[in-house]
């Protein structure tokens, strides 16, 4: 007998609006593709992925603190959050599971406002500035820390 080994995908407020909002700075693709990017990426390494978006706060927490629970490892996009919330922060740390942060946008390089992470000392692999193929990048990476392959 196998056990499934899963992570918990997380994208925040306003990334249901990829494909929608500034395409300049999103891209065109829509969060139903950034979604099937991450199932594809995880399955080839035997992985499967819970995926989840919201505007809520709470739901993104309630979802967090339920990945202890069954699963391995978190890849998150928290939008906005990223900037604003501790508790989020909190939470990410309080489940004690590896953590990606990913941002489609380089950060680093935006408004001074968005330059700040609160998941940054939380989160083990960091990828921004890659479009949706960084939530890509940020899977292998994170598989290749849960399944010791990780370099450095």
């Amino acid at each position: 007998m196998t056990t499934t080994r899963r992570i918990l995908l997380v994208n925040g407020p306003n990334l249901n609006l990829l494909g929608v909002r500034e395409p300049a700075v999103y891209g065109s693709q829509t969060l139903a593709d950034v979604e099937d990017l991450v199932t594809r990426t995880a399955a080839e390494r035997g992985f499967e992925i819970r995926a989840l978006q919201s505007n809520h706060e709470g739901v993104l927490l309630d979802a967090i603190h339920a990945a202890r629970e069954d699963c391995d490892g978190i890849v998150i996009n928290p939008g906005g959050l990223t900037h604003t919330s501790v508790v989020l922060r909190d939470a990410l740390s309080g489940v004690a599971l590896p953590v990606a942060e990913v941002h489609i946008s380089d950060i680093r390089t935006r408004e001074p406002f968005r330059h700040h992470s609160y998941v940054a000392d939380v989160a083990a692999v960091h990828v921004m500035g890659e479009g949706i193929e960084g939530y890509r990048t940020a899977t292998r990476l994170l598989i290749d820390l849960l399944t010791g392959q990780a370099e450095g």
